[in-house]
């Protein structure tokens, strides 16, 4: 499997660094806690269930911090547990595009990017965005995103390849509905080997981050990192590699 790397990582260890100053007084990230501060990350591959465990222990409860809803989409904020990877898109079903296929885990009150998926169980479809839920995206430099990285953007004239549950937003940005289990201080993410044409010699790292949807300011990515609260290896040089495990 052909694994795609966009920046040399020493370059995003820079760009992504921890703390980062913000660029728009606008712009005003949730407030770092001990549920953002990464202890430890793993991958396994379980092979009774021919399924990939992607995982992030947490100084304090994983998932327990959320974002307030603002009532609007532009400004609206979205906190994030990622896993970059040096897998191609490809894999998802993305286009043979620049970027980082990046697994996720994303809280967002202000809007329900899954339109497949019930993530609460209440029947409905469309109230779903305050529940941590899975989504690949490919990130991409963006210089104008104080955290120098943003989820690549699909221009008017782009015939973009977007795997057939993206939730039909301008980016590339999927919503494949990959449970995300919470239990105490870990955060899991379980993804069934083939979703990635069960690719499974790659690298990946843990990082905490705070994005925001911007649809105002032509000068600012739709959806640009803008706080990076904890990285899992220090310098985002995508140490980890997956390790077989019994069920």
């Amino acid at each position: 499997m052909r694994a795609v790397t966009l920046l040399p990582t020493s370059l995003l260890g820079g760009m992504l660094a921890v703390g980062t100053l913000m660029a728009d007084e606008t712009v005003t990230p949730l407030t770092a806690t001990d549920d953002l501060s990464i202890a430890a990350t793993s991958g396994h591959y379980v092979a009774d269930y021919d399924m990939l465990v992607f995982e992030v222990k947490v100084a304090g409860q994983a998932g327990a911090t959320l974002p307030e809803a603002r009532g609007r989409m532009d400004g609206a904020p979205v906190l994030t547990y990622a896993f970059p990877t040096t897998l191609s898109p490809t894999v998802v079903g993305f286009g043979d595009v620049e970027g980082i296929l990046t697994l996720v885990a994303t809280s967002h009150p202000d809007f329900d990017d899954t339109p497949l998926w019930d993530e609460q169980g209440d029947g409905h479809y469309d109230n779903d965005g305050i529940v941590f839920h899975s989504h690949w995206v490919v990130l991409v430099e963006d210089d104008q995103a104080p955290g120098g990285l943003a989820v690549r953007e699909i221009a008017d004239d782009d015939s973009a390849t977007l795997p057939p549950t993206n939730a039909g937003m301008p980016l590339y940005l999927d919503s494949p509905g990959l449970n995300v289990v919470l239990r105490g201080d870990t955060l899991r993410i379980l993804v069934p080997s083939w979703r990635i044409q069960n690719a499974r010699d790659f690298s990946f790292d843990a990082v905490t981050a705070y994005l925001e949807v911007n649809t105002s300011d032509d000068s600012r990515p739709m959806l640009g990192i803008y706080e990076v609260y904890d990285v899992a290896s220090g310098d985002l040089s995508l140490p980890y590699r997956l390790e077989d495990q019994a069920p």
